[in-house]
C-alpha cells in the first residue's frame, strides 16, 4: 500500500474521484531544530507561550477577555481536554498553556470564507500541511463541493439541508449512512443528534471515544460496572500515591500538574510508568506561583519506570506477583475483608499471577524485578492509591487487559470507593464522556432505547450500529454511502490514512460541521458540504434569547458553558440549530419531534435528557449552580454495579512478543504544540524538537544497530498480517526510549496504523502497537530556510 509517483492514491476512484487531492500530509521534510530534553514544565516559558498564541491570534483586549472567562463558573468550558475544574474556589486564571492555545485557535481573527475557497482549489489546499490548513482561520459560510468541481462554492443553509435530506432519503436503508461525533459537541447538540439519527432509523453513531477511551469504558464496565473513572479532583488532595501510566499530563492535560503538585506538597508520592521521560512528571513550576517561577519548582515523580511500548500487562503482573510474594510475610497487604465482601474471582486471579514466569514478565515489560518491587512497596505501604492513565494504555491490542490489571491491583488493596483512591482515566477531549452519557454510541442499552420510545413515541432501531473502524470499512466497501461528521477531523484522527481516504471518496456525500479548515474537508465524497458552526467562545442566541450548553468532564461533573464573544460571521449556526435543520429537512412530516421548538430553547432539550438519561434530575436548575453537579457513580461510592453486584478480578495472559528481527514497536504521540489533530505550532518544547513534525524518536543503540546516524532521513514501514504500509522521509532523532521501541507524531504516522489492528473487545485502533522497520531514505534533509545554512544539533 503506497502512493503513486504523482502523490495521488492507488485506486482512489469511486463517486468522489480524487480531484488530484493528496490524502497524506506533504512529504516536505526540513531539518529539525534540536535542544536538550526538558526536565521542568510550566514556568515562564508556559506563560510566554500562552500569551503569544492568545494575543497573536486574537489581539490583546480580546485575549484578556477570553482568558478571564475560560473555565469560570459563568464562563465557557475549554474546548481542549476534559480535566475538571475545582468544585469551589477557582483562580482568576483557571487555564493552562494549551487551553490558551485552544482558545486562540477558535477566536482567531483570520477568516476562511467564499473568497478563500474561490482562490484555492481542493487539490492546491491538500498540498499544504495540517498546520498551515488550521492557521487559515475560522470558517464563515456554508460551502459545497459539487460533483466534478475543483473548488468549494457558497451554498445557502436551506439548500444545504435539502441536499443532505435528498441524499439520506434516497438511500436503500438508513444503515447506509454514518453519523460521526467529536468530543467538542455539547450535551444538548449530542442528544439532539442521536435523536435525529435514531428517528431516521440507524444506530450508526461512531464517535471519537471509539479511538481513545473505548478500552477504558469496556474494561471498567466489565470489572466495576461503570465505564467511567471513580475519583474526583478532591481525591487528589487526600491520596497517598498516584501512579501515572501511559500518560503525558504536561502536554495533554497540563492543569493536572497543579493537582499533582498539591498532592506532593501534602506528602503523596507520584510514580511515572511510561516509555518516554516527560517533563511534566519530572518537575513543575506553577505559572501562577511567584516562588515557583523564581525557584526550581516542585519535583513530581519520585520514581520513573521506563516500560517498553505495550509492556504494561507484564509489568503490572510483575508488580502484582511481587505483592503476593510480599504478602506471605506481610498478610495485611491483601485487603481480604474488602475482597471477600465486594469482589469475585480473586482466587483464580491469584493462581494465574503466581504462575506467570518471571523471565517473561521482565522481558516483556523491560523493567527488572527491582523496579517492579519499588512500585510494589509503595502500593503495599499505602491504601489511598489513584491510578491515572490515558491513551498510552488504551490503544493496544491488549488495551482492555492493561486497564483491568490496574483494577486488579486496586482491588487487591481495597483502594476503590474510599477518599483519595480509585481509577482515573483522563479523557482527551472536553465532552467526549458527556456525548456518550447522553446517547452517542453505536450499541445503546435496551433500557435507554425503551426510554427513548416512551418519551418520543417512535420505536428506535435495536440492531448494533457501526463504530469508527467498522464505518471506515463499510464506506470502503460501498455499504455506507453518506458520511456526516458533527465536528472533528475524521481523516486525520483515524488509522490507515490511505484506506480511510479511499473510504471517504467512495461515498455519495460527505458533510462536515466544523469551525476550522482541516484535511477532512479536502478528501470528500462525490458531493461535499462544509457547515460552519459557532464555537464555545461565541454567544449563542436562539428564538427565546441567549442560550447556554453543558458538558461532562473526566470526573463525571456536568456543568454549563456560555460563550461571550460576538460570532465571527452572521452565517454561523449553533450545533443544536444545525442538527434541528437537518432533522426537519430529512424527516419532514414523519417526525414525531418539534425540532424548531427544541432548537429555540435549550432548556427544552435538557428537560428531555432528564427524562431519558438517569442522573439528570432537575437538570436545568442544577446545571446553573456554580460548578454544576456530579452524576451517580457506583464504584466511587463503593457500589459495584456489575451483573453480580461485585467487582471482578480478571485474568489475562502475558502478551506474546510480536517483533521479528530488525523490527521496532512504534507508538504515535502528540507534540506539545498540538491538541488531537489540531497543530498549534511546530515546537515540541519539552522534548527539544522544533520546526519539523516528520520525525521518529529512536534509542541510540537501535540507530547504531541499523547503521543510521542521528538526524538521518529514513522511511518507516509497518508490518501487519503480510501487509506493509510506508511513511517516507522522516528524520531519525536519538532519544531516551527503551530498546526496540520508537515513537512518531500523529497524524503524520497514522498512515502506518493498520485498520485491522485493534484492541480486543473495544475495537479501538492499536495506534500505540505498530510493528515497523526503519531504513535509510533517498536524499538528505534540507536545512530549514530560517537556519541560514546552519546545521541542526541537539545542544
Amino acid at each position: 500500500m503506497d502512493r503513486t509517483r504523482d502523490g495521488t492514491l492507488e485506486g482512489a476512484g469511486g463517486p468522489g474521484g480524487d480531484r488530484g487531492v493528496e490524502a497524506l500530509t506533504p512529504e516536505e521534510t526540513v531539518a529539525p531544530v534540536l535542544a536538550p530534553v526538558a526536565t521542568v514544565s510550566g514556568g515562564i516559558p508556559a506563560v510566554v507561550s500562552a500569551l503569544r498564541h492568545a494575543v497573536g491570534e486574537t489581539g490583546l483586549y480580546r485575549a484578556g477577555r477570553l482568558l478571564l472567562d475560560l473555565n469560570q463558573t459563568r464562563g465557557f468550558d475549554c474546548p481542549g481536554c476534559a480535566w475538571p475544574d475545582p468544585d469551589q474556589h477557582r483562580s482568576v486564571a483557571e487555564f493552562c498553556e494549551n487551553g490558551a492555545k485552544a482558545i486562540a485557535e477558535e477566536a482567531t481573527r483570520r477568516r476562511v470564507g467564499p473568497e478563500f475557497f474561490s482562490r484555492w482549489s481542493v487539490a492546491e489546499l491538500s498540498r499544504h500541511n495540517d498546520y498551515w490548513l488550521g492557521k487559515q482561520g475560522r470558517l464563515t459560510h456554508p460551502m459545497v463541493l459539487r460533483p466534478g468541481s475543483s473548488h468549494y462554492e457558497p451554498i445557502g443553509w436551506d439548500e444545504a439541508f435539502a441536499l443532505v435530506a435528498s441524499e439520506l432519503n434516497a438511500l436503500d436503508a438508513p444503515d447506509q449512512a454514518v453519523f460521526y461525533t467529536s468530543g467538542r459537541t455539547s450535551n444538548e447538540a449530542a442528544f439532539l443528534y442521536q435523536l435525529f439519527v435514531r428517528e431516521f432509523g440507524t444506530n450508526n453513531l461512531p464517535d471519537c471515544s471509539n479511538m481513545c477511551h473505548e478500552s477504558s469504558g469496556v474494561a471498567l464496565g466489565e470489572a466495576l460496572g461503570l465505564g467511567k473513572g471513580s475519583v474526583t479532583l478532591e481525591d487528589f488532595d487526600h491520596t497517598q500515591l498516584v501512579v501515572v501510566v501511559g500518560q503525558n499530563p504536561g502536554t495533554n492535560h497540563p492543569r493536572m500538574l497543579s493537582a499533582l503538585q498539591r498532592a506532593v506538597q501534602r506528602g503523596a508520592r507520584i510514580v511515572s510508568v511510561n516509555p518516554l521521560p516527560e517533563a511534566g512528571l519530572i518537575r513543575f513550576q506553577h505559572p501562577q506561583h511567584p516562588l515557583d517561577l523564581l525557584g526550581k519548582g516542585t519535583p513530581l515523580a519520585s520514581l520513573f519506570l521506563p516500560v517498553r511500548v505495550n509492556g504494561d500487562v507484564p509489568f503490572l503482573l510483575g508488580v502484582a506477583k511481587t505483592l503476593l510474594e510480599m504478602a506471605e510475610s506481610r498478610p495485611e497487604i491483601i485487603a481480604r475483608d474488602f475482597i471477600g465482601a465486594h469482589t469475585d474471582g480473586f482466587e483464580a486471579w491469584e493462581t494465574a499471577v503466581r504462575a506467570a514466569p518471571w523471565d517473561a514478565l521482565v522481558a516483556g515489560s523491560g523493567i527488572d524485578r527491582e523496579g517492579m518491587r519499588a512500585l510494589a512497596e509503595l502500593i503495599a505501604t499505602n491504601e489511598r492509591i489513584i491510578f491515572s492513565w490515558a491513551m498510552g494504555l488504551t490503544q493496544h491490542r491488549n488495551a482492555v487487559d492493561n486497564i483491568q490489571e490496574i483494577v486488579n491491583l486496586l482491588l487487591l488493596r481495597g483502594s476503590i470507593g474510599k477518599p483519595g483512591a480509585g481509577t482515573c482515566p483522563v479523557r482527551g477531549h472536553s465532552n467526549v464522556q458527556g456525548d456518550r452519557t447522553v446517547g452517542i454510541t453505536e450499541h445503546p442499552s435496551a433500557a435507554f432505547l425503551d426510554r427513548m420510545k416512551a418519551t418520543f413515541g417512535f420505536d428506535p432501531p435495536r440492531a448494533r450500529g457501526l463504530d469508527v473502524v467498522e464505518s471506515i470499512r463499510a464506506m470502503a466497501e460501498g455499504r455506507a454511502k453518506v458520511f456526516l461528521a458533527m465536528g472533528g477531523n475524521f481523516l486525520s484522527a483515524t488509522p490507515d490514512t490511505e484506506l480511510t481516504a479511499r473510504a471517504l471518496r467512495s461515498t455519495q456525500l460527505t458533510v462536515q460541521v466544523s469551525t476550522k479548515l482541516n484535511r477532512s474537508h479536502l478528501v470528500a465524497g462525490r458531493t461535499a458540504l462544509i457547515l460552519p458552526a459557532l464555537g464555545r467562545t461565541e454567544v449563542d442566541v436562539q428564538a427565546t434569547g441567549r442560550q447556554l450548553v453543558s458538558v461532562e468532564n473526566s470526573m463525571g461533573v456536568v456543568h454549563q458553558s456560555q460563550g461571550s464573544l460576538r460570532p465571527i460571521s452572521e452565517e454561523l449556526r449553533s450545533e443544536p440549530a444545525v442538527v434541528a435543520g437537518l432533522a426537519r429537512a430529512t424527516l419532514g412530516g414523519r417526525s414525531k419531534v418539534d425540532w424548531a421548538h427544541l432548537a429555540g430553547d435549550y432548556d427544552r432539550i435538557r428537560d428531555l435528557i432528564e427524562t431519558v438519561v438517569p442522573g439528570f434530575e432537575q437538570y436545568n436548575r442544577r446545571v446553573r449552580e456554580p460548578g454544576g453537579f456530579y452524576l451517580p457513580n457506583g464504584p466511587r461510592e463503593g457500589r459495584f454495579t456489575t451483573s453480580i453486584g461485585k467487582a471482578r478480578f480478571t485474568v489475562h495472559p502475558v502478551p506474546d512478543e510480536p517483533l521479528g528481527p530488525g523490527q521496532l514497536m512504534m507508538m504515535t504521540i502528540r507534540s506539545h504544540d498540538q491538541f488531537n489533530t489540531t497543530i498549534y505550532g511546530l515546537e515540541d518544547r519539552y522534548r527539544g524538537i522544533g520546526r519539523e513534525r516528520r520525525v521518529v524518536l529512536m534509542n541510540a543503540e537501535d540507530l547504531r544497530e541499523r547503521g543510521l546516524r542521528p538526524e538521518q532521513l529514513v522511511d518507516l514501514t509497518s508490518h501487519f498480517q503480510g501487509e506493509t504500509r510506508v511513511a517516507r522521509r522522516f528524520v531519525a532523532i536519538e532519544y531516551p526510549i527503551p530498546r526496540r521501541c520508537c515513537a512518531a507524531y500523529f497524524p503524520e504516522a497514522n498512515v502506518l496504523v493498520p485498520l485491522g489492528s485493534v484492541a480486543q473487545r473495544s475495537n479501538t485502533p492499536a495506534s500505540k502497537s505498530v510493528v515497523v522497520t526503519v531504513a535509510p531514505s533517498e536524499g538528505s534533509v534540507p536545512v530549514h530556510p530560517d537556519l541560514h545554512g546552519e546545521a541542526p544539533a541537539r545542544l
